[in-house]
């Protein structure tokens, strides 16, 4: 089946073009020129990724991708934009948004990061371990759940992807690059100040537990101290 993808630009022409490439290469592209009516439509239908704009009327693309993420955890946010500033990059990313293309860009460009996404959300197999023990944690990887008797935590997929990788590496230093090419799909400054924030998410849920340690291997990467 066709990966049906939310587009959302308010620039007429851009959209018409970059709209009728993405359906060429394959995809269904439900197109929508306001951020109003993208929230309205991912309440309505399932998506298998967002590519949002970030300068949308009605509501703006960041705070969009914030209201996308109440409810959809895991569905995978890509960020088109004209800005180039660090910070606006980096904000992106830390309120949920999993990859940032600056105006202009290539088609080409955008279907390969789209198929990096579409491709790691299908990657798990039904054979794949799912349910890891951590410290006093449960961590349900197929659910996105992480898990104390006392209190539970939807993770995003990128979340979840990332504590499992840390978890089937446990006691071991993983490489940031290695993180980034693989999570990822490529090794870059900005992906990697995104993978600090991830890392600070996860010391965060990781709290309850004082026995468990996401160590900052200064210049190498990190490791997950786990009993």
């Amino acid at each position: 089946m066709k990966a049906h993808i939310l587009y959302a630009e308010d620039d007429e022409s851009l959209s018409f073009v970059t709209r009728d490439n993405l359906q060429l290469s394959g995809y269904r592209i439900t197109h929508c020129a306001d951020g109003k009516t993208a929230l309205e439509l991912i309440r309505q239908e399932e998506f298998d990724l967002c590519i949002l704009d970030v300068m949308l009327p009605e509501i703006d693309g960041f705070t969009l991708a914030e209201e996308i993420r109440k409810f959809n955890p895991h569905v995978p946010i890509i960020f088109l934009t004209a800005k180039s500033l660090k910070e606006d990059k980096l904000h992106g990313l830390k309120i949920g948004g999993d990859d940032y293309i600056t105006k202009p860009f290539s088609i080409e460009e955008l279907v390969l990061k789209i198929e990096i996404f579409l491709r790691r959300r299908t990657i798990t197999q039904p054979s794949d371990r799912q349910i890891y023990r951590i410290g006093n944690y449960s961590f349900d990887y197929r659910n996105l759940e992480l898990s104390t008797p006392e209190k539970s935590k939807t993770l995003t997929q990128k979340e979840a992807d990332l504590l499992r990788f840390l978890v089937e590496h446990k006691n071991d230093v993983v490489k940031r690059a290695t993180i980034l090419e693989k999570l990822w799909g490529e090794n870059d400054y900005f992906l990697g100040r995104s993978l600090d924030v991830f890392i600070s998410r996860l010391r965060k849920y990781l709290k309850r537990d004082p026995a468990l340690k996401i160590e900052n291997i200064h210049g190498v990467g990190f490791r997950l101290k786990c009993d």
